[in-house]
């Protein structure tokens, strides 16, 4: 039986401490960063190439002053959700609810252009309805998260800057060794967007 995942990508955070040392006016979601396949994208675009194919229910969630994101995100098959805040809570309560159907949902981070898609497959896969699946390298917990059916309450009611971690005491834990540090990478500086050889 085939199981419907919605695939959310949070881009709406601000990224202020990118800017801090970039400048005021660069988003390091639209910044050039050599993928782990060697070819230079957007940070974004990174995310987008990474999902697996079979996963065909993507959302992007942002903000309206992300123009080019969005256009980049429709063109790798992304619906977008527009929201006003760029909260993390809000971000992903508002992609739940626009696909609220769902088998289960993929939380996935717009700025960590670096995670295998073996890595975000086996997230996939062992996402349960009562199952919370979280990737770890060396025991520290990363990026995508998955969560089963059970939890569409709890993540539509979160709200503001918190993320879903609240929700891990929910349910069962699955966690997902990978030897990927893609999943503990993420772009908060520019300097994070050359990735250390693999």
């Amino acid at each position: 039986m085939s199981r419907s995942i919605g695939v959310i990508v949070l881009a709406a955070g601000e990224g202020s401490r990118f800017r801090e040392v970039a400048g005021a006016d660069k988003d390091k979601l639209l910044a050039d960063c050599t993928g782990r396949d060697g070819a230079v994208r957007s940070v974004i675009e990174q995310v987008l190439v990474n999902l697996p194919a079979s996963l065909d229910q993507r959302l992007l969630v942002t903000t309206e002053v992300r123009p080019q994101a969005m256009r980049m995100a429709q063109a790798y098959g992304c619906d977008i959700v527009s929201i006003e805040s760029t909260g993390m809570g809000d971000s992903i309560a508002a992609g739940v609810a626009a696909c609220p159907d769902a088998d289960g949902w993929l939380i996935v981070l717009g700025d960590m252009p670096f995670i295998l898609p073996s890595s975000i497959e086996r997230v996939v896969a062992a996402i349960a309805e009562d199952a919370v699946s979280v990737p770890t390298l060396n025991g520290d917990y990363g990026h995508p998260v998955g969560f089963g059916r059970s939890f569409a309450a709890g993540l539509m009611a979160l709200s503001g800057d918190r993320g879903a971690r609240p929700l891990f005491a929910q349910g069962r834990v699955v966690e997902v060794a990978v030897d990927d540090p893609g999943v503990l990478w993420d772009i908060d500086v520019p300097d994070a967007l050359v990735f250390p050889p693999s």
